[in-house]
């Protein structure tokens, strides 16, 4: 059962502020990586959920916009340390944010908590053996395509949770799996992509944000 007692005396942390919209959000995030890496291979596992990554701020800026519709349910995948789905909950969405790591829920639960987040549903979610009821009206991800593994377990997740009238929205940086993801997934899916830019300081961060919506049969 989580506690914000139990989940500040288990973890170090440090807090970043930010904005969507002109509305501030506060988040826990780990002060260090090191328990949440496995020491005798770094890429096993490799924490990606403890970031708040760029792309989450174009998608959580997407949902902040789009009008509310109280009938309409979210699915947001991979969730993270939960800038987007307490993002869209805040503005009104219902939203059902989903992960599988026990650390990242942990902090998911705490940023929501926070945030006042209250009715944002938090719950695990394996993509090989999904066990999630009914189905929904948006998908959304962002940062979930690194793995050739995973694409076919993320299909069938949109096969089995998405609305036939539907909708995913997925905000991801241009890199090979991605640009190959979307390239498969272009069989199965109307796909409209925007690309956008983001500056870190020097860096120039490419990122592809794709709204994809089942083929008509």
């Amino acid at each position: 059962m989580f506690s914000m007692e139990s989940f500040q005396k288990e973890y170090e942390t440090g807090t970043v502020e930010l904005a969507i919209r002109n509305r501030k959000f506060n988040f826990f995030v780990p002060k260090s990586l090191d328990r949440f890496i496995d020491p005798k291979n770094v890429f096993n596992d490799f924490p990606l959920w403890a970031k708040i990554w760029e792309t989450s701020f174009i998608l959580a800026d997407y949902l902040a916009s789009m009008p509310v519709n109280p009938k309409k349910c979210f699915l947001e995948i991979g969730g993270g340390l939960g800038l987007v789905g307490i993002v869209g909950s805040s503005f009104g969405h219902k939203v059902t944010m989903t992960e599988y790591n026990h650390d990242a829920l942990n902090f998911a639960k705490a940023n929501a908590h926070i945030n006042d987040c209250s009715n944002l549903e938090i719950m695990e979610l394996d993509w090989n053996k999904p066990e999630l009821k009914g189905t929904f009206d948006r998908i959304t991800g962002c940062e979930v395509i690194y793995k050739e593994e995973n694409f076919y377990p993320i299909l069938r997740l949109f096969r089995t949770y998405l609305k036939e009238d539907g909708e995913i929205l997925l905000s991801e940086r241009a890199r090979r799996s991605s640009i190959e993801f979307f390239r498969q997934m272009s069989e199965h899916f109307n796909i409209k992509a925007q690309k956008k830019i983001m500056r870190n300081g020097s860096d120039e961060i490419r990122v592809m944000m794709c709204r994809m919506t089942f083929k008509s049969i």
